[in-house]
């Protein structure tokens, strides 16, 4: 049964559904997810790719522009736009990396700090239900076959 799952999941399978395939399902959930977050967030004045970025630079910072962009699997061109934007905010500082010139670094500011603080509830909010029936060894399993789909395709 497994083994004949994943052939179904390949659309060279004859017999190919988009309802087999994990690859699809696994970006129609991402879809959903990114557009429910997008629309709690545009109440407050906050979009997606900003918040992607926020939270990025709250785990690392300071990081590149660069970084980012690879870590949210995004365009430099526009995460850079993304970065601009939210230093006319005040949200993040830009400076030159030391050991690199070449290379701008992001911090976030604190008003950045606590604007992501406020969003992580309406984020939280949205996980929570899209996690609803999964147990956490669900999310584990999820977690770890996430992280395998995506260093198989980064290979």
């Amino acid at each position: 049964m497994a083994v004949n799952a994943k052939r179904r999941g390949d659309p060279e399978y004859p017999d190919f559904q988009l309802v087999d395939s994990p690859l699809y399902l696994m970006v129609r959930a991402a879809g959903r997810y990114a557009q429910e977050l997008e629309n709690a967030l545009s109440a407050s004045g906050m979009d997606l790719m900003s918040w992607r970025a926020l939270m990025i630079v709250d785990e690392a910072s300071p990081s590149s522009v660069s970084e980012i962009a690879e870590r949210s699997v995004t365009r430099l061109s526009t995460m850079t736009r993304v970065v601009q934007r939210l230093e006319k905010k005040s949200l993040v500082k830009l400076s030159k990396r030391r050991s690199d010139a070449r290379v701008t670094e992001v911090h976030l500011t604190p008003l950045g700090k606590r604007c992501l603080e406020q969003e992580r509830s309406t984020a939280g909010e949205i996980y929570r239900r899209a996690v609803h029936r999964l147990s956490p060894a669900d999310i584990v399993a999820l977690n770890e076959l996430m992280r395998r789909i995506f260093a198989n395709l980064s290979t």
